[in-house]
């Protein structure tokens, strides 16, 4: 009984095999040229010798071949998209963000990169090169307890203090004085100090750098949100005020700002001020305390724990202002000393090891010899 075997049941099954195969090298990107062509011209030579009943030319097979290897090869020149699974990148901002201008020369174009956690909020200047991303300078909100600020390091002007439930917006202060650190820090550094300024007492209005009619241009730089939410009186926009009121070129305009009507085109710029220098912090501090005393204690137990109360708190946001513009530079991190919990041990040399060996045997030998 001769076996019968269905050749186009072959085909078939060669086909969906062939596209697997070439599926798998795309998804996982393939950059080994040899492996390309080895691996598609033995699939194509498998095609070949099962499909008999639609012979092909080598030239076919070939053209056909070169055309698929040329079509994997152009994977090699698109961006790995990897971040966007995890949600840490919006590849659609960051490409015009990145993106150099071709007269310029190689000039880097700067990002004013601002980024929140739970206890800290982070601020730098980045600009990116083909092996990645380099940041000019950073500063952080921890580092505002050098400054004088006692509390409340991820807010507006510098904790979250329960403001919702006045309605107010997100909070504000901490992170405009991130900004305004950062921004006297990366001008420190270029020499741009005293001849960018900004704006020493900000009362609220909305204000760009302009450049000085002797002299460099301002330092320019955009913002980078990442993939935050950016809704009116959001604590990104505090950081960028406080970045462009040190004195860097951030283009942008007061719509984002809290106490921006809507239908008027207008900005409150009192309401602005306030949250800048944490007003709105201190009446609601005068608020609960006469309301729940208890829920007052509990909420502002940092503050009240450094003795600032609610007609301290402005003061103290312009006592630190200040001196951000006095000294921005970053302190050397001082080196821990004393005893470590678990300090590596030497390991023993050659001869160390045979001698405590002979020390274990003669005193096991002296043991059994008394018993």
């Amino acid at each position: 009984m001769d076996l019968q075997i269905d050749s186009g049941w072959i085909d078939g099954w060669m086909d969906t095999l062939i596209d697997g195969w070439i599926r798998v090298i795309k998804n996982y990107q393939v950059t080994k040229k040899n492996y390309y062509i080895s691996t598609i011209h033995y699939l194509y030579s498998l095609s070949s010798s099962s499909k008999r009943t639609r012979p092909t030319s080598s030239a076919t097979r070939s053209s056909t071949a070169e055309e698929e290897v040329s079509n994997l090869l152009l994977l090699q020149t698109l961006t790995c998209y990897e971040f966007p699974n995890q949600g840490k990148t919006d590849y659609y901002a960051r490409k015009r963000l990145v993106v150099q201008a071709k007269n310029k020369y190689n000039s880097p174009k700067y990002r004013l990169v601002v980024r929140f956690t739970n206890k800290d909020i982070v601020c730098q200047i980045v600009y990116a090169k083909i092996q990645g991303d380099y940041v000019l300078a950073a500063a952080y909100a921890h580092e505002l307890k050098d400054y004088g600020v006692k509390g409340g390091l991820t807010n507006w002007s510098a904790g979250k203090f329960g403001l919702k439930d006045l309605k107010f917006d997100e909070e504000y202060m901490c992170s405009y004085a991130t900004g305004l650190l950062l921004a006297r820090r990366v001008l420190t550094k270029l020499g741009l100090a005293d001849k960018y300024e900004g704006v020493v007492e900000s009362d609220g209005t909305v204000q760009l750098t302009e450049a000085n009619e002797e002299g460099p241009r301002p330092f320019k730089a955009f913002l980078d949100v990442g993939t935050a939410r950016t809704s009116t009186g959001a604590r990104v926009f505090g950081a960028m005020k406080g970045a462009s009121d040190g004195g860097l070129f951030v283009p942008h305009s007061g719509n984002r700002f809290p106490g921006f009507d809507i239908e008027t085109k207008e900005n409150d710029d009192e309401l602005l001020r306030n949250y800048i220098y944490g007003v709105h912090v201190a009446e609601y501090m005068e608020y609960l305390e006469e309301e729940d005393e208890e829920r007052f204690k509990k909420q502002f137990a940092t503050f009240l724990k450094a003795g600032i109360t609610s007609d301290k708190v402005e003061d103290m946001y312009t006592e630190a202002h200040e001196a951000i513009r006095e000294n921005p530079i970053k302190k050397p991190a001082q080196k821990k000393t004393g005893v470590k919990a678990y300090p590596q041990k030497r390991r023993l040399t050659k001869r160390e090891r045979d001698n405590a060996v002979r020390a274990k045997k003669a005193a096991f030998h002296k043991e059994l010899a008394e018993n």
